[in-house]
């Protein structure tokens, strides 16, 4: 449970700085912002998995560039269902998709993974 919400901090960190970089992503409140990164998690722990195993001739075959356009329909799916988050068109997506991945990919070496066993 702890992990979880963790994890949904640093989603709304990278949610939040998408917003400040990327045109077209936007938020009504901080609210919005949290209840995304939450519906982002539970999207990407449902729906993403099998959204992989669809697509994967076509991540195979684009070398796995194609989980940028997975990784932004999840995005816009979170949009779809929040009515205070906004993503307009998939450029905007695959921005707040890279952009999060990143801060994400940042604060899992900053901080560990939490899994390893310390010696």
């Amino acid at each position: 449970m702890i992990g979880f919400i963790v994890q949904a901090v640093i989603t709304a960190l990278g949610l939040w700085l998408a917003a400040e970089v990327v045109p077209g992503v936007d938020f009504t409140s901080t609210g919005a912002l949290v209840a995304a990164a939450v519906i982002l998690g539970l999207v990407n722990a449902i729906v993403r998995p099998i959204m992989i195993l669809l697509t994967l001739p076509l991540t195979i075959v684009t070398f796995g560039l194609f989980l940028l356009v997975v990784n932004a329909a999840m995005i816009g799916l979170t949009a779809w269902f929040l009515d205070g988050f906004v993503v307009n068109g998939l450029w905007a997506g695959i921005g707040a998709a890279i952009v999060t991945g990143v801060v994400s990919w940042i604060a899992g070496s900053v901080f560990g993974s939490g899994s390893r066993e310390r010696a």
